[in-house]
């Protein structure tokens, strides 16, 4: 870890905490498929990731085959840190080709840079095949022995389960995505150590 950037590094980790799903907002009617279109990428981050200081910028770089986008994190401190650049070619040499691989290279490039996962997946109008589409699985929860654990480090933080389910953007502990439990121990015990 680059020293210079310790500040957005810890922010951006607490703004993961509180980043939730892509969802399925759109429909693609020529695979009749559902996904998580750019729109719903954003949402999904962009409030925690703002609570913490971080902005959003998703930089184009010149191509001459299709596009290549770069999203960027911008920190109030001044620091930055690049989620590196992702190429998508254009499936077609015109406006629509070209729009349609910038909006699938956004949408992408901002899933893998935040780590997070759409509900669906739909590549296929940036693409030249189409894919088969597979129904979502609901996400796990946390086990009793997790909301155990949970709830003794939110105490030893110093926080009301109130607080940290306001921070994790959830309804109760029970709610937490089992994929998120680490993430979410990780945090409470960063709490804890700046309360002792």
């Amino acid at each position: 870890m680059e020293s210079q950037n310790a500040t957005i590094y810890a922010a951006f980790v607490k703004a993961q905490i509180g980043f939730g799903p892509a969802l399925k907002t759109s429909t693609n009617p020529a695979y009749r498929s559902r996904y998580a279109d750019l729109s719903a990428c954003i949402e999904a981050v962009i409030d925690a990731l703002n609570e913490n200081g971080i902005g959003l910028i998703q930089k184009t770089h010149q191509d001459d085959k299709g596009v290549t986008v770069e999203t960027l994190f911008v920190h109030t401190s001044g620091e930055s840190m690049s989620g590196g650049t992702l190429h998508v070619p254009a499936a077609k040499q015109d406006p629509q080709g070209y729009g349609s691989a910038l909006t699938y290279a956004r949408r992408y490039s901002l899933m893998a840079a935040c780590g997070i996962a759409p509900d669906d997946d739909d590549g296929n109008a940036a693409s030249k095949a189409p894919q088969r589409h597979q129904p979502t699985a609901q996400p796990k929860r946390v086990g009793p022995q997790e909301v155990a654990q949970l709830k003794k480090a939110i105490q030893e933080a110093g926080l009301t389960e109130a607080e940290f389910c306001g921070v994790s953007k959830v309804e109760s502990i029970e709610a937490i995505e089992l994929n998120r439990f680490a993430k979410a121990m990780d945090y409470l015990k960063k709490q804890a150590e700046k309360a002792a």
